[in-house]
């Protein structure tokens, strides 16, 4: 049965070309979804996968003869591309470097991010591993200040008809009916973030997206594993300071975009094509300040299994 996604609900379609096939079987170790095999020394279409060809098109990748092709889910011959020597990519040490030099950035320049650099972004992002292919990652791109402060106005205006489930007589009578961490995190977070969001915009300051020059939204569909978006933003945060942009992953906008008619009137003004478990806005633009030193950063575990 195939796997449905918002974009398609058919199986990819794989074809042998048995005269170039010379039986490797790389193909079929490559594949987990047991939907090849080898017979009489050559690969085949098994009738028997786990669910039915997803188009990962790792067997097609893999062939040292060309012998395969996959098709459908939006898969095809052409999405193929040399992979890049080693030589031609970056260091552990310059790929840590980049990341070193990586700060939150609230603080911009006043000068727009050229197109070509965000289609560099975004062409970054296209190589970011996924759940399932065809990718459900979606993205919203905000190009000018005007349009990524009206957007924060705009956001602003859907929370005043949600201020109600932070007062103090819903958090008081919500407390005996949730967890104690829901209590605390709904007072010491989501209260004074929903508050301060709309406080500042009434004084004309930007506290959501800090007019930044630019913002992309990473978000995914029903069908879509949580992470991909999550995944997709950070491809794009590390892009993006590659491209000696400054970047800032903004949390706090997606949870209040999914639930209640304020909500969907916001998506549907923005464009927004689907209600989504998980989304993130990555902020772009040129850094109006210079930072001198890094912060190191602690995990809160790291367990090793004997």
């Amino acid at each position: 049965m195939p796997i449905p996604t918002s974009r398609t609900n058919e199986n990819g379609h794989i074809t042998i070309d048995h005269e170039l096939c010379n039986g490797c079987g790389l193909c079929v170790d490559v594949c987990k979804d047991f939907s090849l095999k080898i017979e009489n020394e050559k690969a085949v279409v098994s009738d028997t996968p786990f669910f039915g060809c997803f188009a990962c098109g790792q067997c097609m990748a893999i062939c040292p003869m060309d012998a395969i092709l996959v098709e459908g889910r939006y898969l095809s011959k052409n999405d193929l591309y040399p992979i890049p020597k080693k030589e031609d990519t970056a260091s552990y040490e310059q790929l840590l470097k980049t990341l070193q030099r990586r700060r939150s950035i609230r603080d911009f320049k006043d000068r727009p991010v050229e197109k070509e650099i965000i289609d560099k972004i975004i062409d970054a992002v296209k190589t970011a591993p996924m759940g399932l292919p065809p990718s459900d990652v979606n993205i919203l791109v905000i190009e000018k200040k005007d349009k990524v402060r009206q957007f924060a106005k705009d956001f602003c205006d859907s929370l005043k008809s949600m201020k109600w489930f932070v007062s103090n007589w819903f958090l008081i009578l919500m407390r005996p009916f949730w967890s104690k961490l829901n209590n605390d995190m709904f007072r010491g977070f989501v209260k004074p973030l929903l508050e301060g969001y709309t406080g500042a915009m009434k004084e004309g300051k930007n506290y959501v997206t800090y007019d930044a020059p630019a913002a992309l939204y990473f978000y995914g569909s029903p069908y879509a594993d949580p992470a991909d978006p999550i995944v997709a933003a950070t491809y794009a945060m590390i892009a993006a300071e590659a491209l000696g942009l400054g970047t800032c992953m903004i949390g706090g906008v997606h949870p209040f975009t999914q639930q209640g008619s304020a909500a969907r009137k916001f998506r549907e003004k923005q464009n927004i094509r689907f209600k989504s478990k998980e989304g993130l806005i990555v902020l772009i633009g040129y850094p109006k300040f210079k930072f001198k030193k890094g912060i190191e950063r602690s995990l809160a575990n790291v367990d090793y299994l004997n």
